[in-house]
């Protein structure tokens, strides 16, 4: 058996996976920096831990296990998993990244309520405005929440939101479309972090932002396919919307003449809402639980549903 790890690790981090491993051996590859050696090292391994490139999977045929270093599976859906997922069982990172994304969003919305976004762009200019600005500032104190999705990270934000006396109404599969579009005329902010499957694309469409009262705010950390984005811009420059802060985009990276980068009161955070700087270490530990139970026979964790798209 070998072991083929493609994560950006430090020297010390690098011995930690190679004591996990005792006898077996293990080959380090860069993270986006793939050599013919590489894939060859992954062709022979028997277990992966990193986001390979999709096409290797098909040629892997010693691969037993590929632990991601993400929680989303995007780049993966389009393979043939009813042949894959007869040898392969993939793994991802499902709860591992709760607390810095329900940071980031958390961290959104109080910039937007409380005018940092803008105070930035007056810091820039060396522009003092305190006057016109204060009347503007909103407190989240009571605000209505619905977040859509049930997950860890929503559960996380919520428990974030809590201290506010927030109202928060998690969007889970129990809830009908009939019964978001009731709650969205009262929505004083409304929070994506659903997986991208068949069933969120597109659900936050012209007609729902449209259900929002004026000045609401959008956050969006799951999958840029859940929002219409001409929908969403043209209500960020008609400033129906009260702002928007987005993790993620349709289109990754997000091309420099993207309307979105010009639009009123958007932080664009760059798909960075699932970092930290422990994020290598907390990888590490769901490789090294999954590997004690790999080697061991037992049931891995987070097993990937390719029927469910996540």
């Amino acid at each position: 058996m070998s072991l083929y790890v493609e994560l950006a690790l430090t020297a010390a981090e690098k011995d930690r996976v190679r004591s996990l491993a005792g006898e077996v051996p293990v080959w380090f590859a860069e993270p986006k920096e793939h050599t013919d050696r590489d894939a060859e090292a992954f062709a022979r391994a028997e277990v992966a831990v990193g986001n390979c490139p999709p096409e290797w999977l098909k040629q892997a045929a010693s691969l037993r296990w590929l632990q991601l270093s993400s929680m989303g599976i995007d780049r993966y859906v389009g393979l043939d998993w009813a042949e894959l997922g007869r040898r392969i069982t993939v793994t991802n990172l499902t709860g591992t990244f709760a607390d810095p994304v329900a940071q980031t969003c958390l961290a959104g919305i109080l910039a937007l309520y409380r005018g940092v976004d803008e105070l930035a762009r007056l810091g820039e200019r060396h522009q003092w405005s305190t006057t016109p600005l204060r009347p503007g500032l909103r407190l989240l104190t009571g605000a209505s929440v619905v977040i859509l999705g049930a997950g860890t990270i929503a559960r996380r934000l919520a428990e974030l939101l809590a201290p506010f006396g927030c109202e928060v109404t998690l969007y889970s599969r129990r809830m009908t479309p009939g019964e978001l579009d009731a709650l969205l005329p009262e929505t004083d902010v409304l929070v994506g972090l659903l997986p991208g499957t068949e069933e969120t694309a597109g659900l936050v469409d012209a007609a729902r932002l449209a259900l929002l009262p004026h000045g609401a705010i959008f956050v969006n950390a799951g999958r840029g396919s859940l929002v219409d984005e001409d929908a969403l811009v043209a209500a960020l420059r008609e400033r129906r919307l009260g702002g928007a802060v987005l993790d993620v985009t349709a289109t990754e990276p997000l091309p420099p003449d993207h309307p979105l980068w010009s639009c009123p009161r958007t932080l664009l955070t760059q798909h960075t809402a699932g970092g930290s700087d422990q994020e290598s270490g907390q990888i590490l530990e769901v490789f090294e639980d999954n590997w004690r139970r790999f080697t061991s026979g037992r049931p891995l964790r987070n097993i990937v549903e390719w029927s469910r798209g996540f």
